[in-house]
């Protein structure tokens, strides 16, 4: 008998329990793991309006024997409520809202990919709240988007379909079920080693919420630079990328190490865009190490 092997988190619905949290007259799906005392992380998943609390779940998960996790559907994604707009300004002010809510002075910021993003926005935007940053395959502007199109364009795992991909890239989607066949076009491309068949039961499992996701890129990767400010951030930042991830290329998180001042990167020679995923046991030691040095579980 064969079982099929578990869909990763990276791109999927959550399926653990929540609690609802009103934060800025919008209810979020929230889980909090970890010690009540112990320092607080709040992380923010990638992919508004494909993504989900599950994959900060599964992997800064690992970290809530010491410090206190923090991770939650961003409004528009995943089951929280969509209320308003979903700019980076309202993102950002609903994880401040968080943090009141959870009663942290300080917290450890971290992200993924559209999390990344979403993470930086953070530190410039509350630089008094942050005591540190833990970025994951990321970039500091939109130009990882010409470099992703021709990551794709060059790719020899499939065919992509440039109408359905350029339509997903500038958020031209029409409804949840062509972001789903759209999603389905470019998945192949995330990770390391390519497996058709676990990459069909990600297109299903994927939390589809097409309004979030069509905002986020016409409206706000357009005019997306943090550059400019980057110099700005003061406290300790980690940058984690995986050596072949196609969307967010090691180029890009090499400019966020160039520009924040204290900031260290850490490459993973065997991932694609999620070494939290394909390089769990390593990625994970890297991060708590990191931790440990800058922001310890008991101070």
């Amino acid at each position: 008998m064969t079982t099929t092997p578990p869909v990763s988190p990276e791109f999927a619905a959550a399926t653990s329990d929540h609690e609802w949290v009103e934060i800025n007259g919008n209810h979020l799906a929230v889980e909090v793991l970890g010690p009540e005392g112990a320092p607080v992380i709040i992380t923010h998943h990638g992919a508004p309006g494909l993504g989900s609390r599950a994959e900060p779940r599964a992997s800064f998960g690992r970290l809530a024997d010491e410090y206190r996790v923090v991770v939650f559907d961003a409004r528009g994604s995943g089951v929280s409520e969509g209320e308003g707009i979903y700019s980076h300004e309202q993102w950002a002010a609903d994880i401040d809202g968080l943090r009141e809510w959870i009663g942290a002075e300080k917290i450890v910021m971290a992200g993924g990919s559209y999390g990344g993003f979403m993470a930086m926005e953070y530190a410039l935007r509350y630089p008094e709240r942050v005591a540190a940053i833990v970025l994951r395959d990321t970039s500091p502007d939109n130009s990882n988007a010409h470099l992703a199109r021709e990551n794709a364009l060059a790719s020899d795992r499939v065919t992509i379909d440039m109408e359905k991909f350029d339509r997903i890239d500038v958020g031209q989607v029409y409804d949840d079920e062509d972001l789903k066949d759209c999603w389905r076009e470019i998945l192949p491309l995330y990770d390391f080693v390519y497996d058709p068949e676990a990459t069909e039961r990600k297109v299903q499992a994927t939390p589809y919420r097409y309004r979030a996701h069509n905002y986020a890129f016409s409206v706000n990767l357009p005019n997306y630079d943090l550059k400019p400010r980057l110099p700005e951030i003061g406290v300790p930042t980690l940058i984690t990328v995986g050596r072949t991830d196609w969307i967010t290329p090691v180029s890009c998180s090499q400019t966020i190490a160039d520009l924040i001042p204290d900031s260290e990167m850490v490459v993973f020679e065997k991932s694609g865009h999620s070494p939290q995923i394909e390089e769990a046991e390593a990625w994970t030691k890297t991060v708590r190490s990191f931790l440990h040095r800058v922001y310890p579980p008991t101070r």
